[in-house]
């Protein structure tokens, strides 16, 4: 009896359609667990800027209609990272036209130094390695991956605290649509600063501590849905000093309408965030879809063209009772009868 042997082709299409079919599972739940992390090697610059005012220490005033510009160096300290949490160290300095150009820190209006540590996958607080200070919210320099259209708690560094952002719809930047999430801050005091007397109002005084109030009553944020990285900001900050006790703004240290990225910095982060939107969609979407579209198929066709060929393999015995050719022959049996009489 002849042995059935199937074919190799059939043989390596049920190969491949098995092996797209344990594809899928194994880049939903190995894969993409691995690859949708925070960075932890990041280094990143942006930028935003306005017109507003400020007080200018050297003409002991408060100016009008310049420019302001906010510059935030985001770096990540991969030796302090692990493979669960992510080290940021942020410097953020905001420049009038006169220290701009100097290009050193401590000579801006305001520079200040933060170190961010955050979960990887959930993108919430995790407090170590030095924290500072310490973070109390959702989001921060990212939103989360797979934003949701509700509210978050932004970390907002001039108050020290978070702002709810609540979901406005959605926007696009430079072509790619992001959700737009807006927020405010009522006039709130922050911190005291010892200045002098004659500053507030009260000459008479030398030196007194003076109370700072912070207010941003725009914020808007268009964030990736997707990447969870934030693709254009403006915010319109406040900050003034009272004396005292008093009830009304004395002096205006920093204030502007609007402060808005600027076009290269938001050209930047959405070449940014659509690449990563891409590499996530392609390991979480489309290769896992297409390996169970075209797995499932292959192998489904490789059983079928094994079993027919099972069914058409010739036999070389033949069924019990038939005839064999030669018995078949009228000539074969004359031979045979002239034989025997022989």
């Amino acid at each position: 009896m002849l042995r059935r042997v199937p074919s190799l082709f059939a043989l390596a299409l049920l190969g491949v359609g098995v092996f797209l079919l344990a594809l899928a599972p194994l880049l939903t739940w190995y894969v993409v667990p691995h690859v949708k992390l925070t960075p932890i090697d990041v280094d990143v610059t942006s930028v935003m800027t306005g017109r507003g005012s400020y007080f200018d220490a050297d003409a002991t005033t408060t100016v009008h209609g310049r420019t302001i510009t906010v510059t935030r160096r985001v770096l990540g300290d991969v030796h302090a990272g692990t493979a669960d949490d992510a080290v940021w160290d942020v410097s953020t300095t905001i420049d009038t036209p006169k220290t701009l150009p100097l290009k050193d820190p401590r000579r801006s209006l305001q520079w200040t130094v933060e170190r961010w540590v955050s979960d990887r996958r959930t993108n919430l607080p995790v407090h170590c390695c030095g924290e500072t200070p310490a973070f109390d919210a959702d989001a921060f320099l990212k939103f989360p991956f797979d934003v949701r259209k509700q509210t978050y708690r932004w970390w907002d560094s001039t108050l020290g605290a978070s702002v709810p952002l609540r979901y406005a719809g959605t926007e696009k930047v430079l072509g790619h649509k992001g959700y737009r999430f807006t927020g405010s801050v009522q006039p709130i005091r922050t911190d005291t600063r010892q200045v002098p007397g004659v500053l507030v109002g009260l000459p008479r005084q030398g030196q007194v501590f003076a109370e700072q109030w912070y207010a941003n009553p725009r914020i808007a944020l268009v964030v990736d849905p997707r990447s969870g990285e934030i693709i254009d900001a403006s915010i319109a900050p406040k900050v003034t000093l009272r004396r005292p006790g008093g009830e009304r703004d004395e002096v205006t240290l920093l204030q502007s309408d609007r402060i808005g990225m600027s076009d290269a910095t938001r050209r930047v982060v959405v070449d940014q965030a659509v690449a990563d939107s891409r590499r996530l969609r392609l390991i979480e979407e489309s290769l896992p879809t297409a390996a169970l579209s075209v797995g499932g198929p292959l192998a489904v066709l490789a059983l079928v063209m094994l079993l027919v060929r099972g069914r058409r393999s010739p036999s070389a015995v033949t069924p019990e009772g038939a005839l064999s050719p030669a018995r078949n022959d009228p000539h074969h049996e004359a031979q045979d009868t002239n034989l025997s009489s022989t």
